[in-house]
């Protein structure tokens, strides 16, 4: 009786101690294994539930790791089949493959490239721009497919997306951030989709370290020149349309890509009022622009630039908006060391220096969003009334500094 009990019990506990099995099962023990899990060698276990459910399952350390890997059910594998499989399987292990890599290709998990190119048309309707959707392929293709792109997404490591990161983390850092986060977005869906249980990317700061890029601020001029450089590019070209969209942009203290963007139907005219819908600003809001007399007087000028033909405001000579470069090119050929943006900045520093306009009210006149959460949720007004006399100091600011330089 003690001998069955033995028996029974070095059974239930799986794998035997001492020398390994080799091929120890037998068919008959297949039909009536007791619950638990029985080891047959090369790392193969019956797995037998308490429902009398019958699988196999393998025992592996493939790369270092330990992993389990399903066979099937003994109705649909047989003992020699199991026993077949379990030794390839061991085989590849031994040469440094994974079997369960190779068992999810022949599922078709998608390739990092392919699953890349399923998450950007995913996100595509949400993005507000088009050019979004080139810069991740564009990034994803130069920094992440060399060493991601032909590998299924569930067996991509740690070690892997370590290795697309480390030559730029420090040498490029601001694309290395963005390239991480396209990397963890892709691989996030894969968890989503059930071809991986974690995201590797999660585990890689610490080891990345941190980063010390310098910011560089774009080329500003100091607000008392500005007066001057809007001069010289009357001179350079008058009454050209680069000319009014610069002036433009420099009495709104708006972003390039909304004034180049901007249509007549946005613009009313009676109230001197520009309103940016949400969808063409950075902050994703409505924002409006009080309109300065001068700031008037040039969209008059563009009007007949246009000759009422087109529904964009600043139109080049074939009709069509003006390009992103061109307004810079128009300082370069100037001489002037600065970037339309800059002007932004310029603007800020005259208010804060010169004027006595509260910072609430010149953050509102920049589309700036208030960062702290108690106050947004307080402050619903615009401040518009208050920011229309913002906009009309910094035009006679403007317009005193080109009196006093005689032009």
């Amino acid at each position: 009786m003690n001998n069955v009990t033995n028996a029974r019990t070095q059974r239930r506990r799986g794998k035997p101690k001492g020398r390994h099995p080799h091929n120890r099962l037998s068919a008959a023990f297949v039909r009536s294994a007791p619950p638990g899990r029985h080891c047959d060698g090369n790392g193969l276990y019956l797995y037998v539930k308490k429902t009398g459910t019958r699988s196999w399952i393998q025992r592996l350390v493939v790369r270092g790791r330990k992993r389990e890997i399903g066979l099937g059910s003994v109705v649909l594998v047989s003992l020699a089949e199991a026993r077949e499989q379990a030794l390839a399987n061991r085989k590849l292990a031994r040469a440094g493959g994974d079997p369960l890599a190779e068992k999810r290709r022949s599922l078709g998990v998608p390739t990092f490239a392919e699953a890349a190119g399923r998450v950007i048309e995913q996100k595509r309707a949400g993005w507000r721009s088009p050019k979004t959707a080139r810069l991740w392929t564009r990034s994803l293709e130069m920094y992440a497919f060399p060493r991601l792109g032909n590998l299924p997404v569930s067996e991509i490591t740690s070690g892997d997306v370590l290795e697309t990161l480390s030559p730029i983390w420090h040498a490029r850092p601001k694309v290395a951030r963005a390239v991480r986060l396209r990397v963890r977005a892709v691989l996030e869906w894969a968890v989503a989709m059930d071809w991986r249980i974690d995201n590797p990317c999660d585990r890689l700061l610490p080891v990345l370290g941190p980063q010390h890029d310098v910011v560089t601020h774009r080329k500003a001029l100091p607000h008392g020149e500005v007066a001057a450089a809007i001069a010289k590019v009357r001179a350079a070209k008058p009454g050209k349309v680069d000319t009014l969209a610069f002036e433009f942009l420099v009495l709104t203290a708006a972003r390039g890509g909304e004034v180049r963007g901007a249509v007549w139907a946005e613009i009313d005219q009676g109230a001197g009022v520009w309103t940016i819908p949400a969808s063409r600003t950075k902050t994703a809001r409505e924002h409006r622009v009080p309109l300065s007399g001068r700031a008037l007087e040039i969209l008059d000028a563009a009007r007949k630039q246009g000759k009422g033909e087109s529904p964009i405001m600043f139109v080049n000579e074939r009709g069509k908006p003006l390009t992103r470069k061109r307004p810079g090119r128009l300082l370069l050929s100037c001489g002037i060391s600065a970037v339309p943006h800059g002007f932004r900045s310029s603007f800020r520093d005259w208010a804060a220096e010169r004027t006595d306009h509260p910072r609430e009210v010149v953050e509102a006149a920049l589309a700036h969003v208030v960062q702290n959460k108690v106050e947004a949720a307080y402050l619903r007004t615009d401040l518009f009334e208050r920011r229309r006399r913002l906009m009309e100091d910094w035009a006679d600011y403007l317009e005193g500094g080109r009196a006093s330089t005689g032009t």
